[in-house]
């Protein structure tokens, strides 16, 4: 799994920054299982994204089966001042990936 995201360095107070995320995600629970063949069972789905700036959550969304396999998720942040972003990615079976990012005001 590799996450991405595209959010700035630095912001002025105040200001209102786009965060932008993508996962690429198999949605398989076996490396180098190919979709022909599997049940469902062997999907194990995305469910759960969650941010966090200076350990306060500040954006939550569940994801459900309709969603992509390399789900794009996009929202807006009011900058408070500097910080650290905690980004989470988690599955149903408990698996889980995170990327942080530090963020200077000018």
């Amino acid at each position: 799994m590799t996450p991405r995201i595209d959010i700035p360095e630095t912001a002025k107070v105040g200001e209102i920054i786009e965060i932008k995320t993508l996962i690429r995600h198999s949605m398989l629970s076996e490396p180098g299982s190919s979709e022909a063949g599997t049940d469902a069972q062997d999907l194990t789905p995305l469910k759960w994204f969650v941010a966090k700036f200076n350990n306060e959550e500040i954006f939550r969304t569940e994801l459900t089966a309709s969603l992509s396999a390399n789900p794009y998720i996009s929202f807006f942040f009011k900058v408070p001042g500097p910080g650290d972003f905690l980004f989470l990615w988690a599955e149903e079976s408990g698996r889980a990936w995170t990327r942080k990012h530090k963020l200077a005001t000018q």
